[in-house]
């Protein structure tokens, strides 16, 4: 039983390494020195009820009862929104017809009972002439803060296993419906 642990072990071990065969792991000394950064605006387009055409992102549940009921405010404590969010280099949204940069595609869930809290993870996905694949994203998006920071946990492709932060923070905002974010990416380990 032991020795198939092993074996199993050492197979993982080396398709992992084959995974990263050819490439160079680059590791950040210094917090002003990522291997490889970017800006990307985040377009969120939140339905309701009447854009269909439109919207990016839904509310999958509701807010509970706690948060509706208990507080004046209503601060849609455990409603979940689910998301395609297109993303671009440049603030305007897309033209019809005309692919994004990147796609935001996850979740995002109100999380305080008492304030405008949420949680994300979620995947920016490429798919485009400068880049190709993922960039995996957890954090807490504490919206009372001028700027937040969220964890790249992980990557594919052009971002094979990338560790690093994502500083982002409202760039506009329409009532609730549209929301533009800025997002400064930092990677601070990177293979290439």
């Amino acid at each position: 039983m032991a020795s198939s642990k092993v074996v199993l072990v050492t197979l993982l071990l080396g398709l992992a390494g084959s995974a990263a065969a050819g490439r160079r792991r680059l590791v950040s000394s210094a917090e002003d020195e990522p291997c490889m950064k970017m800006t990307l605006y985040w377009h969120d387009i939140l339905y309701d009820g009447g854009n269909t055409a439109n919207a990016t992102s839904a509310a999958a549940t509701n807010a509970t009862a706690l948060s509706t009921s208990n507080w004046k405010n209503g601060t849609f404590f455990g409603m979940l929104v689910v998301f395609d969010d297109p993303m671009t280099t440049e603030k305007a949204l897309p033209v019809a017809g005309q692919e994004p940069d990147a796609r935001g595609q996850g979740f995002y869930f109100y999380n305080k009972k008492d304030g405008y809290n949420g949680w994300f993870g979620f995947s920016i996905v490429f798919n485009s002439a400068a880049y190709k694949g993922t960039l995996n994203l957890v954090g807490a998006d504490l919206m009372e803060e001028e700027t937040r920071d969220l964890t790249v946990v992980g990557g594919t492709g052009d971002f094979f296993m990338a560790r690093g932060v994502t500083t982002i923070r409202l760039d506009a905002y329409e009532g609730t419906t549209y929301t533009r974010i800025e997002m400064d990416i930092k990677l601070y380990e990177c293979y290439v």
